[in-house]
């Protein structure tokens, strides 16, 4: 490598304020979020059929929905959750299918599949990314406004106003009230005129009409004719003639009132306790998360101006709060880990110009970085930022490896131009700088073979590493050998001062101590990895509790209320809880819900002294005691969205799969009781969710001609009785509201009542309901879950203080001794172990890869296999101390320690590759115990400086300090112990090999 830095060094100058800009550039044009934008290869379909029994949503909806999806291209497996009135089919596919490619056909085939569904079934069907999740929420309050009002506001003001702001995919509305026209028939008057209700229901729709007839052609224009007589207001509706009898007409306000009511429904909203709207901001899946938030901040300010009187928008939920602080915690770590290493330069070299060399080239390495991540589509996120503070440490590596060399050679030479020095210092260092860097860099290749979740984030982590480590090698190649000549125009002081060599010399004289230290790293790689705890994802702490709660089967809304009311209680009295809000009868995200489920979003205090687990462990303790009814599982929103995103919320998921529903119910109980008895297993759930009981009626279809009714004349009756019927709508100052056809007795309805509820026959008289039909009590029907077409339970567990891997291994274990699995029936682990075990496989083809890809580096930079076996054996040994401290710190062994111990390897890789290149520039006239005690003396301060510097930059991950930390802290921890153990293999065990080797060769 031959360039004159003198000659060019203008230019490469201007090239570095170039990269500067550019970088400063892509920093202001970058996306923030919390994670990369990644679409995940899952669908989810909702069909809502009306309330059907699930026996029938089985056969009439589940089952030929599943066998049109199952044509899916690039399909994995289906599963699907079949409940009363609707059911939710996952069509999982594969990671490289267009997503949009494979909606749209799930969407053709739906509507293919129409003749053979159940008549009327509507259709949802979502692509599920992070970006389905609300990521701002607003509970609208006004003390003086009834639910109704504050729906309207919601509906009508507040949401096409923000709608309207930059990157807003939707804002979604719920809780809150509508207003519907209640005709309220009297029976008495009902019996008098021997009216039917099919009469009234059908005068009432052949009176709102407005239609068009068609255009008219006249004078050469078109006229478009329409019939108009549209109801438009009370007076209206009340006027609206039923039968014309000889003594006038019978119009509705003569059989019926006409009552303005709240449309009755079988959802509840609360936010802080009270009844109230919320309102949910849904971001589009490729806006800036940080501008869409500061964007609907404005926009609730100016609302603020524009809306009635006492109304006001009260957040209980900001993503941007966590992410941001996330974001900058992570910018924290990075600036200190940075000055931290800048410390270790300073201390070593004693040279300020050498520190100012540091303190100038790492931003222009972070500048080319994001001008990298721009050019490759990525974003501001916790992996990017995180994957370049863990490159901060290679990074530095690379300046001082060059810093020292020229620093070196002009405490050898003081009399030579600086100009010289840096050619010489670069001459020499090239070959090594481009084995070393390789060796780092081919270590993150193989993580394209990572697939899941834990592959698509952690893809994007290594692929900026890469980004990263190329750009720092092209800017202490280029750049930093110009910014030396710049800042190194001083007189330098003749300080030679070599290192001693007896330490040295006394190890090669006793290569028992090196041998000790390798079979010390023997032991513990075959010891420490069967006691290490593991996990999957590293866990964060969001400062924000998602509590999903399930009442009693069948539990009615006001008596789900009174027990929310006591968990509303204790959440008040928490002293770490801020806000919240509640949903009864529906969820965050994308889910069937029964009437007696919902959840709660906990929004917990900035400043608080407890972990986001502790304060849910109390919670969970308080309402366990006090509502032992209520059963209560406690996440966080963005570890369950990846959950839900992989296919289970729970971290433990356990599926039986046989052939009988209620034999899959009963071992499904008995697998959860076992479960509970586990440490450390907390929110147990076996999966059998069961719907409230139903009261059937039998229509005796023969005594039913008799009377001149049909079964349906029976239906219909019955629901205007019960619950009553929307016939027809009002348009009203843009609002469309419903008119609905009832009973006025409906509050008094019970089961008893309806035994004796009286049927209006044509004629006029009335008989009871028992005389036309039978009437029979039934259980509720629990939910069916499908895997694939085959039915199976699903029993799910979190885990609190416990690790994944032993908390399933000792599930395994108690299964297979006290749980009597039939024939024909059998056992799968899903969740977040099944994700493990496939991430765990493919990290250990990925740790073997980056072994053989380094040892192909090395073969090819030395051509000798010996020197490749032994830089390889160093390497394996390193591995020992990433497992120790992972060990002696309790950090499990997951996706992010892997990766460090992966990183470890590229980085002995990398400093057995200068100190055997040391060696063979070395005079061959020595002997080779001098050869290496002179190489390793050589190597000493600058394998001293990058290790320090290296370690330092990774201390602020390691500690986990600021928000969001956490997901690398295992990652840190891992690459800081192989660190620690790097010294002693490259000092003592790499000199000892070397010197046998050169012996044995002789």
């Amino acid at each position: 490598m031959n360039v004159n830095f003198v000659k060019y060094k203008y230019p490469f100058l201007i090239l570095a304020i170039l990269i500067l800009a550019g970088g400063l550039f892509s920093y202001q044009k970058l996306k923030t979020g919390l994670f990369p934008d990644i679409t995940f290869p899952k669908i989810k379909v909702i069909a809502d059929a009306g309330q059907q029994p699930v026996d029938k949503m089985m056969t009439a909806v589940t089952i030929p929905l599943e066998n049109a999806l199952r044509r899916t291209e690039g399909l994995q497996y289906i599963k699907s959750t079949t409940s009363r009135g609707s059911c939710e089919i996952s069509v999982f596919l594969d990671w490289d299918m267009d997503i949009n490619i494979a909606k749209s056909q799930i969407e053709s085939y739906i509507n293919q599949s129409q003749g053979s569904i159940l008549p009327n079934t509507n259709f949802l069907v979502e692509k599920m990314n992070p970006s389905i999740l609300p990521v701002i929420g607003y509970s609208l309050e006004g003390d003086n406004y009834s639910l109704v009002d504050l729906k309207k506001i919601a509906k009508y003001q507040i949401k096409p106003y923000l709608a309207a702001s930059p990157g807003v995919a939707d804002v979604v509305v719920v809780g809150g009230k509508e207003k519907e026209y209640q005709v309220v028939l009297d029976p008495v008057k009902f019996n008098k005129f021997g009216i039917g209700i099919s009469t009234v229901k059908n005068a009432i729709v052949n009176a709102n009409i407005l239609q068009s007839n068609g255009y008219i052609a006249d004078h050469n224009r078109l006229y478009l004719t329409l019939t108009d007589n549209a109801i438009t207001q009370r007076t209206d509706l009340e006027n609206i003639p039923i039968i014309n009898t000889s003594s006038g007409f019978i119009r509705l306000k003569d059989i019926a009132s006409i009552d303005i009511k709240e449309v009755k429904e079988y959802v509840r909203i609360l936010a802080n306790g009270k009844n109230t709207p919320l309102i949910a901001i849904v971001k589009q899946s490729t806006a800036n998360l940080m501008e869409v938030t500061t964007e609907t901040e404005k926009k609730i300010d100016e609302l603020a101006s524009i809306l009635p009187k006492g109304i006001y928008l009260k957040p209980y939920y900001k993503q941007a709060d966590f992410v941001g602080e996330s974001i900058r915690s992570i910018k924290d770590v990075l600036w200190i880990g940075l000055l931290l290493a800048l410390f270790v330069v300073v201390y070593f070299l004693k040279s300020i110009s050498a520190s100012l060399l540091v303190l100038f080239s790492i931003p222009i390495s972070l500048s080319l970085t994001l001008i990298g991540l721009d050019i490759m589509g990525y974003s501001f996120n916790i992996m990017t930022l995180g994957a370049i503070a863990a490159a901060i440490g290679l990074m530095i590596d690379d300046v001082v490896i060059v810093i020292e060399q020229i620093h070196k050679i002009r405490e050898e030479n003081l009399e030579e131009s600086i100009g010289g020095i840096v050619h010489r210092s670069i001459q020499y260092l090239f070959p090594a700088m481009i084995g070393s860097s390789l060796s780092t860099l081919v270590i993150f290749i193989p993580f394209i073979l990572m697939t899941g979740v834990a592959g698509a984030y952690f893809k994007v982590m290594a692929f900026t590493m890469v980004i990263a480590l190329i750009a720092s090698f092209v800017v202490s190649w280029l750049v930093l050998p110009v910014l030396a000549i710049f800042l190194s125009k001083g007189s330098h002081k003749k300080n030679i001062k070599r290192q001693s060599t007896k330490w040295i010399h006394f190890i090669l004289r006793r290569p028992i101590i090196g041998v000790l230290f390798a079979f010390l790293c023997v032991l513990i790689l075959l010891a420490v990895p069967s006691r290490l705890t593991t996990g999957f994802l590293p866990e964060m702490d969001e400062g924000s509790i998602v509590l999903d709660f399930n009442s009693p089967p069948g539990t009615t809304l006001e008596e789900t209320n009174r027990m929310l009311s006591e968990v509303n209680h204790i959440l008040n009295n928490q002293e770490e809880v801020e806000a919240y809000s509640a949903r009864m009868g529906t969820q965050m995200g994308f889910f069937i819900t029964e009437p007696n489920r919902g959840d709660y979003l906990i929004k917990l205090k900035d400043s608080k002294n407890k972990t986001t687990t502790a304060v849910a462990d109390e919670i969970r303790q308080k309402l366990e005691m006090s509502i032992p009814q209520l059963t209560v599982d406690f996440g966080q929103v963005i570890g369950d969205m990846l959950g839900d995103l992989m296919s289970s919320v729970q971290p433990i998921e356990i599926k039986v799969f046989g052939s009988d529903v209620k034999t899959l119910q009963i071992l499904s109980k008995q697998i959860a009781a076992e479960i509970k008895q586990v440490d450390g297993t907390v929110d147990v759930n076996d999966g059998v969710i069961v719907a409230g009981p139903t009261l059937s009626i039998i229509p005796n279809t023969y005594t039913l001609s008799q009377l001149g009714l049909t079964a349906n004349d029976l239906q219909l009756q019955l629901q205007t009785q019960i619950e009553g019927m929307v016939v027809s709508t009002i348009y009203e100052n843009e609002q469309i509201v419903p008119i609905r056809l009832i009973y006025s007795n409906i509050k008094n309805l019970d089961i008893d009542n309806i035994r004796n509820t009286k049927i209006i026959l044509p004629n006029g008289s009335s008989i009871a309901i028992d005389k036309v039909a039978s009437i029979t009590l039934g259980k509720g029907v629990a939910e069916i879950n499908r895997e694939n077409q085959k039915s199976m339970g699903v029993i799910t567990a979190r885990l609190d203080q416990r690790d994944l891997g032993s908390a399933v291994v000792e599930i395994k274990n108690l299964i297979t001794e006290k749980i009597s699995i039939p024939s024909g029936y059998h056992i799968a682990y899903g969740g977040a172990y099944k994700e493990q075990q496939q991430a765990f496989q493919e990290l250990l083809l990925i740790l073997i890869s980056a072994f053989l890809l380094v040892f192909m580096i090395i073969l090819c930079l030395f051509r000798k296999l010996i020197i490749a076996i032994m830089i390889l054996i160093i390497g394996v040994l390193g591995v020992a101390g990433c497992l120790l401290s992972l060990f002696i710190t309790g950090t499990p062994l997951n996706v992010g320690s892997y990766t460090g111990i992966i990183m470890i390897v590229g980085i002995l890789g990398e400093n057995s590759i200068f100190t055997y290149l040391q060696f063979l520039e070395t005079d061959t006239k020595w002997s080779v115990l001098k050869r290496i005690e002179y190489a390793i003396a050589e190597r000493l301060r600058p394998k001293l400086m990058t290790t320090t510097a290296a370690m330092m930059a990774l201390i602020p991950l390691a500690l986990g300090i600021g928000t969001g930390a956490q997901l690398h802290q295992p990652l840190a921890i891992a690459v800081i112990g192989g660190l620690l153990f790097a010294l002693p293999l490259l000092l003592v065990v790499l000199p000892t090999m070397l010197e046998y080797i050169e012996k044995k060769r002789k």
